[in-house]
């Protein structure tokens, strides 16, 4: 008999349920540094952004109504993306977002150039370091993750991180039209589309991989 261990020992289990909810819980965190620092949030929240500028939704229930619908994308093309971590995200990421920055900017002054600067890097890190948790985990990814791999493993579309690439831009795309037909005016896009969102939608798949293959896996995943 093998003495290596099932994917589905119940140590295992354990180490990737508290991984899969630790990066979910510091997604949502990430963003909420993202939002603060108005240099441009990550691609898919500077979709949500033109969203929440467009309909008169709070922040919180639009992410949940709007990953509701990309959940149905998941249940056509591949099931196996679903799991503990997409619920978790579906419900939580949306509302940590908004009380994080609602945190933030209680305790930090937004005209201050230095403490935006250092949220925007902030956010960075901690959203591609939660991917990098939450993804190897296998319990289900955020709804938007899902797409690009389904785009790499299902449809095999290229590599995860270009195909991450793809999907970022056209969020980004998205943000922009959406603030151009809002009441809001077009220079408020620059709040969620700007150079954090350009740094994310280039660097973050690459970032999720590294951290995944060299923090996450090497450490927890053996």
């Amino acid at each position: 008999m093998s003495n290596k261990k099932s994917f589905f020992d119940s140590n295992h289990m354990k180490t990737r349920i508290v991984l899969c909810i630790a990066g979910t819980i510091l997604c949502g965190i990430a963003v909420g540094f993202f939002k603060f620092s108005s240099f441009g949030v990550d691609p898919f929240t500077s979709f949500m952004c033109g969203l929440d500028v467009t309909l008169p939704i709070e922040y919180g229930l639009l992410y949940i109504i709007a990953n509701a619908v990309l959940l149905l994308f998941s249940l056509v093309f591949d099931r196996r993306m679903i799991g503990l971590g997409t619920i978790v995200n579906l419900f939580l990421v949306g509302y940590l977002a908004q009380y994080t920055e609602l945190f933030l900017s209680s305790i930090l002054s937004p005209d201050s150039l230095a403490a935006r600067i250092i949220c925007l890097i902030i956010g960075v890190l901690a959203l591609s370091f939660s991917a990098g948790l939450y993804v190897p985990a296998d319990l289900g990814v955020s709804t938007y993750d899902a797409v690009a791999l389904i785009m790499a493993n299902t449809w095999k579309v290229g590599k995860f991180k270009y195909d991450r690439i793809i999907t970022d831009f056209v969020c980004v795309t998205l943000s922009c039209i959406l603030y151009a037909v809002s009441p809001e005016p077009f220079k408020s896009v620059f709040a969620a589309v700007n150079i954090g969102t350009i740094i994310t939608a280039l660097f973050m798949g690459p970032l999720v991989d590294f951290f995944a293959n060299n923090f996450t896996r090497r450490y927890f995943l053996k």
